[in-house]
C-alpha cells in the first residue's frame, strides 16, 4: 500500500517518506546495527580510526547547507515564535550552568565551551560510533558529575531527568549484552556549553550520546529544548546491573490510546499505511531541513475528548523540560492546536510495532519502533521493527530548533561585535 500525503522534499528532490526513509534515513542508523566490537576482523584500521572517519563524513554532509529549518513546504514561516517574558524563571539553569563550568579544569573547560552560534549546536547523533566533544561523565570526577547532573536536574523536570538516567544506565545494560564497554556503556554521554551563562544574553548546552540528547537553549527566560531525542535499545533490562529498568513505555502505549480514541473517519485518516516494516523516523541527527508535509488526521475535526488526548501525549513529551517552561511551550502548541495533525504507519493491536507523528507548525514528535540494532544478531528477524528498540524525537520546525529564530532576532536588536 503506498504512503499518500506524506512526501518529503529533500535537497531540492523529490521523495515519498518510504524512499526517503529507505534512502537517506535507513543509511543513517543502519550503522548501529553492524559496527559491534565483533564486526571488523582484527588486523584492520582500528574501530576509533573508522569511527572518527564515520563521523567527520556524516558532519560534513549534514552541514554542507546552512542551518534554515523543518519545513512543510520548504518555506520557514515567520512570526511564529517572538522574544518576550514568560514569567518563568531561568536563575536555577544558569546557577547550576556555572557550578557546572566551574567543576572543570582549564583545560576541560577549553573542550566544553563554544560560541552561542557555533555549528557544535547541530553535531549531534544518536549512534553509539559518533565522536563527540566536551567533556563525558565517563572523565568526570565524582564532584562534576554531581554538577553535571545538577545541570541536568534544573533544565528538566522530574520525569524528564528519570527518562534521561534511565537511557543511560540501558545503554550499560546493552554494553552487557553486546560486551561492547569501549563504545557503549552508563557514562558515555558528552556536555557542551554554548556561549556564557547569563540573565540577559543567549547560552544553552547539550547532552549528547547514544540514545540522548539534549539541546536546551536560554534567552532572558524563553527556553527552547530542541532538538530532543531519547530513545534505547532494548528499552526494557531483564537483566544485568539495572534489571527492569523499562522505558517510553506511556509513549508507546499513549499512542496507540490516542489511534484508538479517534472515530472510525478521524482514524482511517491518520493511518497513512496500515504495516511498518522498516524504520520511518525523519528527523534525527542532520536533519535539521527537511521537508515534511503535514499528513494524517487533522485535529481542527476532532472532539474535545480527542484534543485533549492529544494534547495530553503532547505535554508527556512536552514534560521532559522543566515544569514552567513547559507550560510556555504546552500553551505555544494549544495555540496552534487547529493546524496540527496525527498520523500513523503500522498495526493497532496490542502488540503491533509502529510509528506516529504529531507535526504542527510549532511543534514535530516523532515515534517510532526500530529494526533491531547493536542487538540484531540476537533478533528472529533483523529486518522487522521489534518494540524492544525505540527512537522519539521532537522537534520546533520553523527555524527555532536551537533557538535559532530567537537567536536572530536577538542579534538584529542588538548590536554584537
Amino acid at each position: 500500500m503506498s504512503i499518500p500525503n506524506n512526501h518529503t522534499h529533500v535537497d531540492g528532490h523529490h521523495h515519498d517518506a518510504t524512499h526517503l526513509t529507505r534512502r537517506t534515513l535507513f543509511s543513517t542508523l543502519i550503522p548501529g546495527a553492524i559496527l559491534t566490537s565483533d564486526a571488523f576482523p582484527q588486523n584492520t584500521v582500528s574501530m576509533a580510526e573508522r569511527f572518527r572517519k564515520m563521523s567527520a563524513d556524516y558532519e560534513r554532509k549534514g552541514l554542507a547547507d546552512p542551518f534554515k529549518g523543518i519545513t512543510a513546504n520548504g518555506t520557514v514561516e515567520s512570526g511564529l515564535f517572538g522574544i518576550h517574558s514568560t514569567g518563568v524563571s531561568t536563575a536555577a539553569v544558569r546557577t547550576a550552568a556555572e557550578r557546572f563550568l566551574a567543576s572543570l579544569s582549564q583545560q576541560q573547560r577549553n573542550r566544553t565551551m563554544f560560541a552561542v552560534e557555533d555549528p557544535e549546536w547541530r553535531k549531534w547523533m544518536n549512534q553509539h560510533f559518533y565522536v563527540r566533544q566536551g567533556v563525558s561523565f565517563q572523565e568526570m570526577t565524582g564532584s562534576q558529575r554531581d554538577a553535571a547532573f545538577g545541570l541536568l536536574e534544573a533544565a528538566l523536570s522530574a520525569r524528564g531527568l528519570k527518562l534521561t538516567r534511565d537511557i543511560m544506565r540501558l545503554n550499560e545494560t546493552l554494553a552487557e549484552l553486546t560486551n561492547d564497554h569501549e563504545f557503549l556503556g552508563e557514562w558515555r554521554y558528552f556536555i557542551t556549553v554554548m556561549g556564557k551563562p547569563s540573565a540577559t544574553e543567549p547560552w544553552g548546552f547539550q547532552l549528547d550520546g547514544h540514545h540522548a540528547i539534549v539541546n536546551y537553549f536560554v534567552l532572558g527566560d524563553q527556553v527552547v529544548m530542541t532538538p530532543f531525542f531519547a530513545g534505547s535499545e532494548p528499552v526494557t533490562a531483564t537483566a544485568g546491573k539495572y534489571k527492569g529498568i523499562s522505558i517510553l513505555q506511556d509513549e508507546q502505549n499513549r499512542g496507540l490510546d490516542m489511534l484508538l480514541a479517534l472515530d472510525k473517519n478521524r482514524r482511517a485518516k491518520a493511518i497513512l499505511n496500515p504495516k511498518k516494516t522498516e524504520n520511518y523516523n525523519l528527523t534525527e541527527a542532520f536533519k535539521d531541513n527537511v521537508v515534511i508535509d503535514y499528513a494524517g488526521a487533522r485535529v481542527a475535526e476532532f472532539s474535545q475528548p480527542e484534543r485533549k488526548r492529544l494534547l495530553d501525549l503532547v505535554d508527556l513529551y512536552v514534560g521532559n523540560m522543566d515544569d514552567g517552561h513547559a507550560r510556555v511551550k504546552m500553551d505555544e502548541v494549544k495555540r496552534q492546536i487547529d493546524r496540527t495533525y496525527f498520523a500513523w504507519i503500522g498495526g493497532s493491536d496490542a502488540a503491533s510495532v509502529y510509528y506516529y507523528r504529531i507535526h504542527s507548525p510549532v511543534i514535530l514528535i516523532e515515534f517510532d519502533h526500530q529494526r533491531p540494532a547493536n542487538l540484531a544478531r540476537f533478533a528472529k528477524d533483523p529486518k522487522i521493527p521489534t518494540r524492544q528498540h525505540i527512537h522519539c524525537v521532537v522537534r520546533t520546525p520553523n527555524g527555532n530548533d536551537y533557538g535559532k529564530d530567537l537567536l536572530r532576532q536577538h542579534y538584529q536588536s542588538h548590536a554584537h561585535a
